[in-house]
């Protein structure tokens, strides 16, 4: 499969019914759709609306407690044992993870560590069940001001460090123009630690059309690297029909 667009329907159909985002994303020919957490959303009624529409679910998000904080990490492990079964039930292969917010008063150096040594725990339950778990940077100076991991430089450390080949990282390519730029070249040497992109416009958070990267090329050389998996659509439409703009990217992918 090369890289395939998905629609993050949490986004980009923020609270409308499963069977009218689902049926708007088979109509602007996209074969996927994700969201984030599994365990607020009726999953029966979710995967009748994908089975109707023939859409896979390309990733959802495991539950969001710390991995920075040696204190919750049992809690993780056992939300993300909760999230595999989900999963499965889904049909997917992927669970995207936040790390938590920095703990003042606690070195970056031990935080980091947290970090490694619960990933490093998770990596057999993953393996064992071929789930691969996303790690996520964001941005701090726009939407997630207090977060822990925000470059994509230290996922990638994190990454080598754990050492297993179905921890990887989302790299969201709004988030990181915001954090560091760079983009065309932090992906293209880094690609075989990314399991799944994110994109949105910016500024704005909104389509890709709009804002100042240039979306065709840096897709282009994902592309090129022959990058096997999803990017996901996640944004904020401005335009009333979300449809063409994200027609506009299938097409994109499809040149």
């Amino acid at each position: 499969m090369p890289l395939t667009p998905s629609v993050c329907i949490d986004a980009v159909f923020e609270k409308k019914p499963f069977a009218e985002a689902c049926e708007a994303v088979r109509r602007a020919n996209i074969p996927a759709i994700e969201f984030w957490g599994w365990w607020d959303k009726d999953l029966t009624e979710l995967k009748a609306a994908c089975e109707t529409n023939k859409l896979a679910v390309s990733a959802c998000c495991t539950k969001f407690i710390s991995l920075v904080d040696p204190d919750t990490r049992a809690e993780y492990l056992t939300g993300l044992a909760d999230s595999i079964k989900a999963a499965k039930d889904l049909g997917t292969e992927t669970l995207i993870s936040q790390v938590g917010d920095f703990r003042p008063g606690v070195s970056r150096e031990d935080q980091h560590q947290s970090l490694v040594d619960g990933l490093k725990e998770a990596a057999p339950l993953l393996e064992e069940n071929d789930i691969t778990l996303v790690i996520e940077p964001l941005n701090e100076l726009v939407d997630h001001a207090g977060y822990y991991l925000i470059r994509s430089d230290e996922a990638f450390d994190i990454i080598d460090e754990v050492g297993s080949s179905h921890v990887k990282v989302v790299f969201d390519i709004y988030h990181q123009q915001i954090s560091e730029g760079h983009l065309i070249q932090n992906i293209t040497s880094n690609i075989e630690k990314i399991g799944h992109f994110h994109a949105a416009g910016n500024p704005g958070r909104n389509e890709l059309q709009r804002g100042e990267i240039n979306y065709p090329q840096v897709l282009q050389a994902i592309q090129e690297t022959g990058f096997d998996g999803y990017l996901g659509l996640e944004y904020w439409p401005l335009d009333e029909d979300s449809c063409p703009a994200l027609s506009e990217v299938a097409t994109w992918l499809q040149s």
